[in-house]
C-alpha cells in the first residue's frame, strides 16, 4: 500500500471540486490512523510526515495526497496542517 503525491494543476483541482470538500485542521502533533477508506486529500498550509511499515513520506502545502483503504500509520504533523479532504 502506497501513499501519491503529486503537485497538482489548477485544472485537476477544478475538475475534483476540491474546493467544495471539508476542511480538516490540526496542531503540531504525532498520532497513530488507519484508513477505513481511501482518502484524497488537498494540503494549504503545514508540513507532514507519515511513516507506514513500508515507507515514510513527507509533504506540506500545494501536495495532493492519497492514503489507500486499509492503511495504518503514524502520522508527524511538523507544523499546523489545514487541508480540503474527500474520502471514497
Amino acid at each position: 500500500m502506497k501513499i501519491s503525491i503529486e503537485k497538482p494543476s489548477a485544472e485537476k483541482l477544478e475538475s475534483l471540486g476540491v474546493k467544495s470538500w471539508p476542511i480538516w485542521e490540526k496542531e503540531e502533533s504525532t498520532f497513530d490512523w488507519h484508513y477505513d477508506e481511501k482518502e484524497a486529500c488537498y494540503i494549504l498550509e503545514g508540513r507532514v510526515t507519515v511513516k507506514t511499515d513500508s515507507e515514510t513520506v513527507s509533504f506540506g502545502a500545494g501536495d495532493f495526497v492519497v492514503f489507500p483503504a486499509g492503511l495504518s500509520c503514524v502520522w508527524t504533523i511538523h507544523k499546523a496542517v489545514k487541508k480540503h479532504y474527500k474520502f471514497g
